[in-house]
């Protein structure tokens, strides 16, 4: 009866997980989308190796690191199956497994947008390992499994614990601030601003490709977010309504706040859904729409900030995006998921700010940190040359259009 009683939420957590692996094609073809056609192929690639990657580090480091689980048992343990298993029969724990990695995955997708056109592969490769098998994991152990002690202290200061139902913080914020010290360290691309300082424009170069990511994110991130109950008990129809509320609000602000733009229109849903991940489960429908609202206003405002003024050249906003409407959902889900607001309760806005600031904070010192080390050792920025020719001819050897080389030649 236990096996039987498994098998839909195994059947359900696996759902979830494919679809969450479906948003990394989503990352993929948002950032060809964005990028300059010199660019695409190494996008393609750089997404798909890193989640490779992640998955044999955080199999072999990081779930270890976040949840004190090894998998290195025979297969009759992990399917609970031999006598005094402590895994649950079916392979929960393995699916578990599945669905959780696909949110690690997310931090190397989040921060390749950000370094896009100028990063070389290999370094790339090493920090996304270092991330995911060690860095993404300690905050994530601390705010999903207790670890440190960090939930329990916040819970004797505000009375509750720090509340992030879907990775607002520490997928998104964690995934955004880590980006932006390696787009700071990396520098601006070549011939992004001229010596007077003014912005030298460089639009889309497949507007279609980058709605289609931006569309497979959005159908992707109702598994993101539903499916974070992990259990099919525990599933919410309110979860659903509050994404899609976010969605639609996040896009409308960004319609109006970037005049029609289409790169602001199809990150705007995305702002939404980030920021709603965090309070999805306790907020009414009206407050995820407020959310929404002011995620894709902020993500609009932030991203011509940091172009235009800052000069911080962040290829996709990824820091705007993840980073700064994370934060805004960690700090949303203290605001609207009180009860005097229309929400379930049990959140408090302490906690909330607290714990959203030690995520950016310490997310923002371990990007710093890892590609600060791979800058100072092996180096993290492809030559002058190498940026001019593009990435995909320097690191790749071939290019996305190679008939249209061809009829060059």
């Amino acid at each position: 009866m236990q096996a039987v009683g498994l098998g839909p939420d195994v059947f359900f957590i696996l759902m979830g997980a494919i679809m969450v692996l479906a948003m990394h094609a989503g990352f993929a073809f948002l950032e060809v989308g964005t990028v300059r056609r010199k660019n695409q192929v190494n996008a393609l690639i750089k997404i798909f190796t890193d989640f490779s990657v992640s998955t044999i580090v955080y199999f072999f480091v990081g779930y270890l690191i976040a949840y004190g689980v090894d998998f290195l048992s025979g297969a009759g343990v992990l399917t609970g199956k031999a006598p005094g298993s402590p895994f649950a029969k079916s392979g929960y724990d393995l699916v578990k497994f599945f669905f959780l990695l696909t949110f690690a995955a997310a931090i190397p997708a989040i921060i390749s947008g950000g370094i896009a056109e100028r990063a070389k592969f290999w370094p790339q490769v090493a920090a996304s390992a270092l991330l995911v098998a060690v860095f993404y994991p300690l905050f994530e152990g601390v705010v999903w499994n207790g670890n440190f002690g960090l939930q329990g202290w916040m819970k004797s200061l505000f009375g509750v614990e720090f509340h992030d139902f879907a990775g607002s913080v520490v997928v998104h914020a964690v995934g955004g601030w880590m980006a932006l010290g390696a787009v700071l360290l990396l520098g601006a691309r070549s011939g992004r601003y001229r010596k007077d300082g003014g912005l030298v424009g460089i639009p889309p170069s497949n507007i279609p490709f980058l709605a289609l990511g931006a569309w497979v994110l959005t159908v992707g991130w109702f598994g993101f977010n539903v499916m974070s109950a992990q259990k099919l008990d525990g599933v919410s129809g309110l979860v659903a309504m509050n994404s899609l509320m976010a969605m639609a609000g996040g896009l409308i602000a960004a319609l109006i706040a970037g005049r029609k733009d289409p790169g602001f229109v199809h990150n705007g849903p995305l702002a939404g859904l980030v920021a709603i991940c965090a309070g999805s489960d306790v907020m009414h429908p009206i407050g995820g729409l407020a959310t929404g609202l002011v995620a894709g206003a902020l993500f609009v405002g932030a991203f011509n900030l940091c172009q235009n003024r800052w000069k911080i050249d962040d290829v996709l906003g990824v820091w705007p995006l993840h980073g700064l409407c994370g934060v805004w959902g960690g700090i949303a889900c203290g605001i609207f998921g009180l009860t005097d607001l229309g929400g379930l309760g049990g959140v408090s806005l302490g906690a909330q700010v607290l714990g959203t600031a030690v995520g950016a904070v310490y997310a923002l010192a371990a990007g710093l940190a890892v590609y600060g080390l791979l800058k100072a050792t092996v180096g993290i920025r492809l030559s002058a040359e190498e940026e001019h020719a593009g990435a995909d001819m320097s690191i790749h050897g071939i290019s996305a259009y190679p008939e249209e080389e061809l009829m060059r030649r």
